[in-house]
């Protein structure tokens, strides 16, 4: 399984999403069962966000996290903007931890820009970081604009990854965002990696296409595939979403995938890098 490096720790390029979870109480043994599945077949990356559900996601994943040692889990969260002040941010944080059931962070993101002036969010992650109740912060939906203002800051330097829209069907930061962030070594986490238009999904329903041609080639599903691309340049982490435990068994299963030149020639032909900066989504 690829592995790629992130605050100092190794973990598989596969991880899990949660985004849309933990809101609806007749599917949580299912969501349950899945984390947990992926868990078991390998994944050691879990990400959520205060925002999902409105904490329902962070106490989902603290329920199904609880049958496994703390330390073996790369624990990522996200504060919301309105919270990423030096006034909210720690009450904000401490929310978090005890919807989670744990006492910190692996990484904690701020989810995206906001009213707040980015020095003094950086700042309160930086002491947050320093009080132990989080062992790294990064941000999320940051841009090449923004990632540059970063940089510029005393502590921004510390930052060690960015959380962006990335899979074969919307490419956009590979313009400019993903060539910075390889060049200062920050990791890109890809949410929505395996799409959530109709393009890339079509396309892995149909037998005649690139994707196709590639998932036989390698005995594996189109899905797969897609995961595998996302995660070639071992700097990206994917955090593909499932409530199904044999979906989640797949998805993590796609970082034993290599892909070959010529797979990746056939994928470039079906779906394009950018050849223009693109208006970067937000999640």
């Amino acid at each position: 399984m690829k592995l790629v490096t992130i605050a100092g720790r190794q973990v598989p390029a596969i991880g899990i999403g949660t985004w849309h979870m933990g809101s609806m109480p007749d599917k949580r043994p299912q969501e349950i069962a899945a984390i947990r599945a992926g868990i078991d077949a390998g994944a050691r990356l879990v990400d959520t966000a205060e925002m999902y559900g409105s904490g329902d996601s962070e106490a989902l994943v603290g329920e199904a996290l609880q049958p496994y040692h703390r330390d073996d889990i790369f624990l990522i969260s996200k504060v919301l903007p309105n919270n990423a002040s030096k006034q909210r941010m720690e009450q904000s944080l401490e929310a978090s931890l005890a919807r989670l059931q744990t006492d910190y962070l692996d990484l904690y993101l701020y989810h995206w820009r906001g009213g707040v002036p980015l020095a003094e969010t950086i700042s309160e992650l930086q002491r947050l970081q320093d009080s132990g109740k989080i062992r790294a912060w990064g941000v999320s939906n940051f841009d090449l604009p923004d990632m540059t203002e970063l940089w510029q800051l005393p502590e921004g330097k510390n930052a060690v990854a960015n959380e962006d829209l990335y899979n074969l069907a919307e490419r956009g930061i590979e313009y400019d965002l993903l060539p910075w962030q390889r060049a200062h070594n920050i990791p890109l986490i890809a949410y929505s990696p395996v799409g959530a238009g109709a393009d890339i999904r079509s396309s892995a329903m149909q037998g005649d296409t690139a994707l196709a041609q590639v998932a036989a080639h390698h005995n594996v599903s189109p899905y797969q595939v897609i995961l595998a691309w996302a995660i070639r340049d071992g700097h990206t982490i994917a955090i593909p979403q499932t409530s199904n435990a044999e979906h989640m068994k797949t998805n993590i299963a796609a970082g034993d995938v290599t892909l070959t030149d010529g797979d990746l020639a056939l994928l470039d032909k079906e779906f394009p890098a950018p050849t223009r900066k693109e208006p970067l989504a937000m999640r």
